[in-house]
């Protein structure tokens, strides 16, 4: 190539990289009017998140007419409207636990909404707290085996959803006869009744709204109405989870064992189902073996035919 050819298409280019330059200057000017004008009916910007004026837990009233009441609650609200994928994961949760925790809260007379402080605790997921609290109740050994609960090396129940939701009910009654007030039982069950009694005295306060608890008490009502919120019309949070999409309670019976089993993947198999599904139906069985020297009777639940398939 020349050098007169070089400078000649090296010149064309740079004629043609200005055009272009000038053509884009002029469409976003001419185009600025109308984007001004879109954005002002743009209807997708993140805002907060509307308070109802009337909201009740177990029958009392929330008193979110109060400035700081209305921003604790709203401030939970946010967390559970805008973490998307953990708050579709309690929804769809939700739908396979609540049906097994709803008909002990009936049995004890305590109010549904209780049902929404297992989900708070736990998320519905198999986690151990920091104090070594676990199961969807959040139990500490102490308390678990205070209420009879077995907890060993072999045999956790406070992963047996049925026997700690009862457990959980037997504690929440005390606190409510204590207190005659459900929120501050329920406030009993995360700072324990020690410690809302501490705060009671030294605040010369009898309410759960008007006492200073410590961050994770003070947030832990607020939690609980905001799940319940979400969960009770998911619609108003901008959540759509049809009923397709939401975990489905499995399908079971039950064998009754009164001897050891020395391997529960055998065991498992000779019910026609295997070891993973036996322990995700029976989380309290912590090991590969029930040694069951007391010939104590357990009910293990086996998965029916076809239990594992989607709905």
């Amino acid at each position: 190539m020349s050098g007169k050819n070089s400078v000649s298409i090296r010149w064309k280019y740079f004629l043609l990289g200005v055009s272009t330059a000038a053509v884009v200057v002029l469409f976003l000017c001419s185009d600025s009017e109308n984007t001004n004008t879109e954005q002002n009916s743009y209807t997708g910007f993140v805002s907060p998140i509307s308070i109802p004026d009337s909201i009740k837990f177990c029958g009392e009233y929330v008193p979110v007419h109060y400035f700081d009441v209305k921003e604790s609650l709203e401030k939970e609200l946010l967390v559970n409207s805008y973490w998307h994928s953990n708050t579709i994961g309690l929804i769809q949760r939700s739908s396979r636990y609540f049906p097994v925790i709803e008909p002990i809260l009936k049995e004890y007379n305590i109010p549904d909404d209780f049902k929404y402080l297992a989900l708070a605790e736990s998320g519905f997921t198999y986690m151990v707290s920091p104090a070594g609290a676990a199961g969807f109740w959040q139990l500490v050994k102490p308390t678990a085996m205070e209420y009879g609960l077995e907890v060993n090396g072999q045999v956790d129940e406070r992963y047996h959803l049925e026997k700690a939701t009862s457990v959980a009910c037997s504690y929440i009654l005390e606190s409510y006869k204590k207190y005659n007030d459900w929120t501050m039982a329920a406030a009993s069950y995360n700072a324990g009744r020690r410690g809302v009694d501490r705060q009671i005295e030294r605040q010369k306060e009898q309410n759960y709204y008007d006492i200073l608890f410590n961050e994770e008490t003070a947030r832990y009502i607020f939690r609980i109405v905001a799940l319940k919120l979400v969960l009770e019309k998911p619609e108003n949070y901008y959540f759509n989870i049809p009923e397709s999409r939401r975990y489905k309670p499995v399908d079971y019976d039950e064998v009754n064992i009164e001897t050891s089993i020395s391997n529960l993947a055998d065991f498992a198999k000779e019910y026609s189902t295997n070891y993973k599904m036996l322990k995700k139906l029976n989380p309290w069985l912590r090991d590969n073996k029930l040694s069951n020297p007391s010939n104590k009777k357990y009910s293990i639940k086996i998965p029916e035919n076809k239990a594992r398939l989607v709905k």
